[in-house]
């Protein structure tokens, strides 16, 4: 508990360590990191998932790929890369493993987003003389987009926790004062560091959340609710107790 509210204290604190940069510019670094990586991985992803769910083709191979990816080590692969493209491409290496780490989830939101749109659906927009362009725009996009947000969630989730790692390799982040803080025996700042990212990952995810929940398409959102509703209003008239039938007299002889 001590150490807890140490590490709440190193936070507020404007006494920092001079191996460390502030927390705000560490912040924005982890940022610019994060969501630089995610829309890099997104313009290659997306694409590829929408034309395999379109088409339904290839998605054993994106699922092999996707599985290949998860499995390679990311702090592994950061240092790989930083000795195939030198020291002074320590950012461009940083950017290639976290790009590769968030491919697989937003390729799988893409097509998966595609996949569980009802094929009756896409049938009656081509029986209505639709081409596949706007199959395509009006139809499989606005309702595979939730799960395509959540495949963003998840890689940016992902990305935001790996991306500590890039301290390793002197390129700032808040993971910089986790790999700071061990060396110093410095555990508040250690805890502060993680609590940090922690806190970052939360605030994320609560705002994809919101945007997951507004993806999906107004219509849907309506048929939903009055689906609920006429199902509430099902139970409730169920539920009314019907009169008690008056007990039959028994006549004597």
């Amino acid at each position: 508990m001590n150490l807890f509210l140490e590490a709440i204290a190193w936070i507020f604190s404007t006494d920092k360590s001079a191996s460390v940069e502030p927390i705000p510019t560490a912040l924005v670094q982890h940022l610019v990191y994060t969501f630089g990586s995610v829309l890099i991985a997104a313009a290659i992803a997306v694409p590829a998932g929408w034309l395999i769910g379109h088409t339904g083709r290839g998605r054993d191979i994106a699922v092999g790929i996707s599985g290949a990816a998860r499995a390679i080590p990311s702090f592994g692969l950061l240092f790989l890369l930083v000795l195939l493209l030198g020291v002074l491409h320590k950012p461009e290496a940083a950017i290639i493993t976290f790009v590769l780490l968030a491919i697989p989830s937003i390729l799988a939101g893409a097509y998966s987003g595609f996949e569980a749109i009802d094929r009756r659906v896409i049938d009656a927009g081509r029986a209505v003389g639709m081409t596949e362009w706007q199959i395509l725009w009006r139809i499989e996009v606005p309702l595979g987009l939730p799960l395509l947000v959540a495949g963003l969630r998840a890689a940016t989730l992902q990305v935001v926790a790996t991306v500590t790692i890039a301290a390793y390799v002197n390129l700032g982040g808040l993971g910089q004062y986790i790999i700071a803080g061990i060396p110093l025996r410095r555990y508040d700042m250690v805890l502060g560091g993680a609590l940090l990212v922690a806190a970052l990952a939360l605030v994320l995810d609560a705002l994809f959340a919101v945007a997951q929940r507004f993806a999906v398409p107004r219509g849907v959102r309506r048929d939903t609710s009055g689906r609920r509703r006429g199902s509430k209003a099902t139970a409730d008239a169920a539920s009314v107790r019907q009169p008690r039938p008056e007990p039959a007299s028994v006549s004597t002889a």
